[in-house]
C-alpha cells in the first residue's frame, strides 16, 4: 500500500482510481439510463460504493463502483450551469461531434452509428461497475440489476467479462504497462529530471482537483453561490469543488478477432519466410508472455518502476530510435513511447538549450558519447533527427487502464483450425483520466489511428488500426492507405507488409465522471 499524503481523503475516492480489483476475478458492467429521477437518486443514494479507505480496512468480498455520463447528470437534475464546468469533451460525449469522431478513428466500421450502445436512446446514463469472486459475480449482478429496476432505473446494456488469466484474447500478456501515480507527493513536475522519462506521475493526471504535471491543479468543475446543495460536498479555496477526488472514465467495447488475426499473421509470416510468432511479436512490441523485446531493457533505475516489474517493464526506446529491435509502428511503442521532455535524454546544459530551441538534427550512422550502455545509441545532441521531436513528451499523456477481457480465449493453433467456433472475444475498455483531450483523445488519435505517427506513411497501429484511408473527406488531400506494418531490421522480403485487415471493432462507448463520493451524494440530493 501506498503511503498517503495528508490532504487525501481517502474516504472520497472511489477505489478504481487506485485499484483494479485484481483479486476479484470476476467483473460486470451495467449501463442504465434514468426513467424516474427521484427513484434513481434515492436508489444512487443507496448504493454501497467501495472507497481507497475501504480497501485499505478490508479484503472485499464484492465492490461496486459508479459513475455518470453529462446526459446522466442531467437526467438526474443536475442543472446546465453547472454541466458546462466539466471537461467539455465530457459535455458534448464520445458520439457527440463527428470530427471527434474521425480523430478518435471512429469511423468505417466502427462509426457510432453501428455501435450497439453510445449513441441516441442507448447513449448510457448511468455505469454501475460490479467486482466479485467468479462464484459471486452473477448473483451479485443480477440483485443489483433489479434493486435499479425498481428503482427508476432502465439497464440498457449488461457487459460481461471473462476471466482469460494475465493474457488478453489475441494471446498476449496485458496490463504490464501502468503509470504509478504520486500519491505520497514525492515529485515535482518540471524540474531537470522531466527530460528522461518518468513513470511516475503526479496524481493530478488521474483525480481532479490535484496539481498535474504542468504543476497546476487539474481543473475541476466547481459549485458557486445559487447552484444546489452548495455544502453537500467538500470545499476547496472557498468554494465548492464537486470534482475533486473524481476521475473522467472512458469507456470502450472493442471485439477482437482472434481468427482473422492469427489467419492474417500465418499468411503473411508464409509469404515473407518468416515465423509467424516474431512477427505477432513485433506487432505487439512484446514477447507474448510479456517480456520486453530482446536488448530494450536499460539495467537502470526508472523512476515508477518497481525492481519486481524491471523484466515487463524497465526498457526505453533511446537505444532503438530506428525502430531495430521494436518497430517504431508497434502497439506498445505507439501506446505510450516512453519518452521525456527531450527524447533522447541531456548529458549538458547545452544539449537542454539546443532541444528545447529545437535545434537539433540527427546525422544518420554517426555514433556520440552516450550515458546509455548500448554503442548502438546516437541519440544524444548534436545527432537526433527531427522525428524523434514529433513524439510528445508521455508523462502529458498518460492513462490509468482499468478494463478486463470478455469471450472465451483460444490460441493460435485452435484459432487457424476452421472447425473452432468464434470466440467472440474481446476487450471492454476502461481508462481513467483527468484530462480527456489531452490523455484519452491524445493517444488514441495522434498515437494509435494516426497514420503519420514519428514519421511513419501509410500504417496505423497494428492491432487498434481502422485502416480507412488518411485523409479521411473532407480534406482535400489525395487518401493515403493506412494498412501497412514496417519492420525496418526485417530481411527485404519481409521488411513492409501490407493489407493488414481491422483486427479490433468498436462496439460501444462512452465518456463518463467518476465522482468522489461527496460529489455523488451532492448528486443524489438534487
Amino acid at each position: 500500500m501506498a503511503v498517503f499524503r495528508r490532504d487525501i481523503d481517502r474516504s472520497d475516492i472511489q477505489a478504481l482510481a487506485y485499484t483494479g480489483f485484481g483479486s476479484l476475478r470476476g467483473a460486470s458492467y451495467l449501463l442504465f439510463r434514468v426513467v424516474d429521477p427521484p427513484a434513481a437518486r434515492r436508489f444512487l443514494g443507496g448504493l454501497a460504493i467501495a472507497s481507497v479507505a475501504d480497501i485499505e480496512r478490508d479484503r472485499l468480498p464484492e465492490a461496486a463502483q459508479c459513475a455518470v455520463t453529462a446526459a446522466g447528470l442531467r437526467a438526474l437534475g443536475a442543472p446546465d450551469s453547472v454541466l458546462q464546468r466539466f471537461n467539455p469533451e465530457f459535455v458534448e460525449g464520445m458520439a457527440g461531434n463527428p470530427n471527434r469522431s474521425r480523430r478518435l478513428g471512429d469511423i468505417g466500421a466502427n462509426a457510432p452509428d453501428t455501435w450497439g450502445w453510445g449513441l441516441g436512446e442507448r447513449e448510457p446514463h448511468l455505469l454501475i461497475a460490479l467486482f466479485a469472486g467468479p462464484d459471486r459475480i452473477g448473483e451479485f449482478e443480477h440483485a443489483t440489476r433489479q434493486a435499479a429496476e425498481r428503482s427508476g432505473l432502465a439497464c440498457i446494456e449488461t457487459l460481461q467479462t471473462s476471466e482469460l488469466g494475465e493474457g488478453e484474447p489475441f494471446g498476449f500478456a496485458d496490463g504490464l504497462s501502468q503509470p504509478a501515480f504520486d500519491w505520497d507527493a514525492t515529485r515535482t513536475p518540471g524540474t531537470r529530471a522531466d527530460r528522461v522519462f518518468t513513470n511516475r506521475i503526479a496524481l493530478g493526471e488521474i483525480l481532479l482537483g490535484y496539481g498535474n504535471e504542468y504543476g497546476f491543479p487539474a481543473e475541476s468543475p466547481k459549485l458557486r453561490a445559487g447552484d444546489p446543495d452548495l455544502d453537500q460536498v467538500g470545499r476547496a479555496g472557498g468554494v465548492g469543488d464537486l470534482g475533486r477526488n473524481g476521475s473522467y472514465l472512458v469507456f470502450r467495447q472493442l471485439a477482437q478477432d482472434v481468427r482473422g488475426f492469427w489467419l492474417w499473421v500465418d499468411a503473411e509470416a508464409r509469404r515473407a519466410g518468416a515465423d509467424p510468432i516474431t512477427l505477432a511479436e513485433a506487432m505487439v512490441g512484446r514477447r507474448m508472455n510479456g517480456a520486453a523485446l530482446a536488448d530494450l531493457e536499460t539495467g537502470l533505475a526508472i523512476p515508477g518502476v518497481e525492481p519486481s516489474d524491471r523484466d515487463v517493464n524497465g526498457f526505453l526506446f533511446e537505444a532503438d530510435p530506428d525502430g531495430l529491435l521494436c518497430p517504431i509502428g508497434a502497439h506498445v511503442r505507439r501506446a505510450n513511447p516512453r519518452t521525456g521532455d527531450a527524447p533522447p535524454g541531456f548529458e549538458a546544459p547545452i544539449d537542454n538549450l539546443l532541444a528545447t530551441l529545437g535545434l537539433t538534427a540527427r546525422r544518420q550512422g554517426a555514433q556520440t558519447a552516450s550515458t546509455l550502455p548500448w554503442e548502438r545509441n546516437t541519440t544524444v545532441w548534436p545527432h537526433l533527427r527531427q522525428e524523434d521531436d514529433a513524439i510528445a513528451s508521455a508523462r502529458f499523456h498518460r492513462i490509468l487502464r482499468r478494463g478486463r477481457a470478455y469471450g472465451r480465449k483460444i490460441d493460435r493453433a485452435a484459432a487457424l483450425d476452421p472447425s473452432t467456433p468464434d470466440p467472440e472475444a474481446g476487450l471492454q475498455f476502461i481508462c481513467l483520466n483527468a484530462n480527456i483531450a489531452r490523455q484519452f483523445e491524445f493517444v488514441q488519435g495522434a498515437w494509435l489511428a494516426n497514420g503519420k505517427f514519428a514519421g511513419l506513411t501509410g500504417e496505423q497501429d497494428p492491432l487498434l488500426g481502422n485502416r480507412q484511408p488518411f485523409p479521411v473527406p473532407p480534406v482535400s488531400a489525395a487518401p493515403q492507405p493506412t494498412d501497412g506494418f514496417t519492420r525496418p531490421s526485417a530481411d527485404p522480403a519481409c521488411r513492409r507488409a501490407t493489407g493488414l485487415p481491422r483486427f479490433v471493432t468498436v462496439k460501444g462507448g462512452a465518456y463518463f465522471f467518476l465522482p468522489g463520493l461527496a460529489a455523488l451524494r451532492w448528486v443524489t440530493n438534487l
